[in-house]
């Protein structure tokens, strides 16, 4: 499974808006020239996250948008099937129930359904609020001689 551009930039977008949005709605524009994204690109994947519920907006002078909820509630997991759309590593375990002619009879499904819930487990394990936290920790007093 490879994570596309516009997962890593809708992570990197949330963080961002997590950030700054104690000064109240964050304009796309802002997240933009901090992240070096496109701003076209990131109106592409405001859709997904709004649709999600990840984010909300607000138009007008003092618009933006902001997390829904709080960013310690919100995993890396939810952000990425916004915008990734399932995170299982084959085709076959993208809907429960699993509706594979050969599930009773294929003998890698194991493999398959183990590696998914690690992919799970891990990426829901990581909030928006951990990535805030542990970036954190690099850009303290870091004095080099």
């Amino acid at each position: 499974m490879k994570i596309s551009t516009k997962g890593r930039y809708a992570l990197r977008m949330l963080v961002d808006i997590a950030i700054h949005q104690s000064e109240g709605y964050v304009s796309l524009k802002d997240v933009a020239e901090r992240q070096n994204i496109s701003k076209k690109y990131l109106e592409q994947i405001v859709p997904l996250l709004n649709k999600s519920g990840v984010i909300k907006s607000n138009r007008g002078n003092k618009g933006g948008y902001m997390i829904s909820g709080k960013a310690s509630e919100l995993t890396v997991g939810k952000v990425l099937r916004a915008t990734e759309g399932s995170l299982a590593p084959v085709a076959c375990l993208d809907y429960e129930p699993n509706e594979c002619e050969r599930i009773n009879e294929c003998p890698t499904i194991e493999i398959w359904q183990g590696l998914y819930k690690l992919i799970s487990e891990y990426l829901d394990g990581i909030t928006i609020q951990d990535i805030i936290d542990k970036s954190a920790s690099f850009t303290g007093d870091n004095y080099c001689i």
